[in-house]
């Protein structure tokens, strides 16, 4: 596997390099990006500038024939927070890329001029060609410009429109199975660090690649039975996950009162049971269509938690929108209009923009009375307004937190710069300390405690009370850095937290591919170095234990129905990082 860089400021031209893994050997995924991005990149550079880095990488397991293996890592110092970033994408192009032997390519250096680039990542090698024809496309527009290139055995992966205006709330596009631009490495701005490189898209052929092979063939094939059967009988990856997809969640939430709505100002949203993942796959089922309630967003998916949406004429409108977008476009801004979210969903993939970000942005400007709450055309026309780069748009689309400032709104509920996803922490405390602690802002999958304080996956611990949320959180985050690493998609933590035996098959197949011998702790100490080069960082990049703490008005104001506050102390939030 090589590293593949690209100085897009070198004289003459992008100058394409390629070397071995070297000092990076037996990383992958989360772990790579992370460690390049904090060894070579300096901590208090400005985030657009040309000492940031934009690294892509596959996983240590993408690329094979594991099921769940195809999550795509992007890492850079984010324009959102300020600190280290990665964010997970599914889509095609972690399988190809790595069957190409690319373990990672990595964007640096100063665009010179105004050119955009196209990069051609194939058999072949990789070419940087100068295209000002890409100016001011959409993500769908480059979709119908390339799809032809891609369609079959490769992935495109692009920016939109608010990545090449370098907007903080942007996207990294990675295009899906039917080669559509529905997958997102959605948060942190890392689009923007793309667009600051003069990439606007990425072409990957996987044209002749084939599958990684393992080290140990029997071995591999043993533990990918083992595994797959562990993710088929688990109610939740086996049942619940492939019938409603992740919008299963919001009667879930709701009704335990944790569901923020109009800008978390209360835990419930009245109209919920409207826009719930078993309305949504009763909608997409009576519409029908190919994939209509259950699909899988890269190769080798069986859980098949998406789906796609078709409008009220039979029209392809959007991939299934997920729970996240659901309640960011839905609940949280008073709307309870499944049709409209989804075209919110079209118009963020399209515009190249963070659907959670997106979503507590028009919260906090709905609070602000740019628009009522409840009122989708004006979410709509907003999202419109940042695609454009209107004076009104660049304001929203510099994120939640910049939004809240430009209108004087104290309630804007975001971490390091970041928007908190679709728990509230006061209902869910056990995330609420994940949101505070994370190296990545506010960020519900760095250490998903929704799965133990809510889904009783991994134990139970009471998500109303501050005790033993702390820890929760911690494993949590080791073990997600871990997961990152592989490529898998992070639901098979579901599995993989109740059923020993799959843990056991994951670390199996690691051993057998590799030709390692990781035990369990082994690969605990493997999460904790992630984290350690990320909050090695953050640390350099000027953040203190000041920065791991949620907003003042969540421990002040009260969270209906059950009228509780985000009440871990400080003290506690301080020993998170105690290993």
């Amino acid at each position: 596997m090589d590293i593949i860089r690209i100085d897009v400021g070198a004289a003459g031209g992008p100058k394409v390099s390629t070397e071995g893994l070297g000092d990076y050997a037996g990383l992958g995924g989360r772990a790579l990006t992370s460690a390049i991005i904090n060894k070579e990149v300096p901590a208090d550079c400005h985030a657009l500038g040309p000492e940031n880095k934009l690294v892509i990488a596959p996983g240590l397991l993408s690329g094979t024939t594991a099921a769940m293996s195809g999550r795509l890592s992007v890492g850079c110092k984010s324009p959102l927070t300020g600190g280290i970033k990665e964010a997970n994408s599914g889509g095609q192009a972690s399988q190809v890329l790595a069957k190409l032997g690319i373990a990672a390519i990595v964007l640096e250096g100063e665009a010179q001029g105004d050119d955009l680039y196209k990069v051609l990542v194939g058999k072949d090698g990789v070419k940087v060609e100068t295209d000002n024809s890409l100016k001011g496309l959409t993500n769908y527009q480059l979709m119908d410009k390339f799809l032809p290139e891609y369609e079959t055995k490769g992935s495109m992966i692009s920016i939109g429109t608010a990545g090449e205006m370098r907007m903080a709330n942007s996207t990294v596009c990675v295009t899906d199975i039917e080669g559509r631009p529905t997958r997102h490495a959605g948060r942190g701005g890392v689009g923007a660090v793309m667009g600051s490189k003069g990439v606007k898209v990425i072409l990957v052929d996987g044209a002749d690649t084939k599958a990684r092979q393992p080290a140990n063939p029997d071995a591999f094939k043993a533990a990918a039975k083992e595994f797959v059967e562990g993710l088929r009988k688990h109610p939740v990856t086996g049942q619940g996950l492939p019938a409603y997809g992740t919008n299963v969640l919001t009667n879930v939430i709701n009704e335990a009162g944790a569901y923020p709505t109009n800008n978390f100002s209360t835990g419930q949203f009245d109209g919920a049971s409207a826009i719930s993942g078993e309305t949504q796959a009763e909608t997409e089922n009576s519409r029908g269509g190919e994939g209509s309630a259950t699909h899988g967003c890269h190769r080798g998916c069986i859980i098949q938690c998406s789906g796609t949406y078709y409008d009220k004429d039979g029209n392809f409108l959007t991939k299934q929108p997920e729970y996240e977008t659901v309640w960011a476009h839905g609940g949280n801004c008073g709307i309870d209009d499944l049709d409209a979210i989804a075209m919110l969903d079209r118009l963020d993939d399209d515009y190249g923009l963070d659907t959670i970000e997106m979503g507590a942005t028009i919260g906090v400007a709905m609070e602000a009375g740019v628009i009522e709450f409840g009122d989708a055309q004006g979410a709509i026309n907003l999202v419109h307004e940042v695609g454009k780069g209107t004076p009104m748009g660049r304001i929203l689309g510099a994120g939640t937190e910049a939004t809240a400032k430009a209108f004087g709104i104290e309630r804007a509920p975001v971490v390091k710069g970041q928007a908190m996803p679709a728990y509230d922490p006061r209902g869910v405390k056990g995330v609420g300390v994940t949101y505070a602690t994370s190296t990545m802002g506010a960020d519900h999958t760095a250490g998903y405690a929704v799965a133990t304080n809510i889904l009783k996956v991994g134990g139970d611990v009471d998500p109303l009370t501050a005790a033993g949320q702390v820890d929760l959180s911690r494993n949590l985050q080791i073990a997600t850095a871990a997961v990152d690493a592989t490529g898998m998609c992070l639901f098979i933590a579901f599995a993989v937290l109740d059923q020993p035996e799959t843990f056991q098959a994951l670390i199996d197949l690691l051993n057998a591919f590799h030709d390692w011998n990781l035990t369990a702790d082994d690969v605990v100490e493997y999460g904790k170095g992630i984290l350690k080069n990320e909050r090695d960082f953050n640390e350099r990049a000027g953040f203190t234990s000041k920065d791991d703490r949620l907003p003042r008005y969540f421990k002040r104001e009260a969270l209906a129905p059950h009228n509780v506050t985000f009440d871990v102390p400080d003290e506690e939030l301080d020993q998170l990082y105690n290993f």
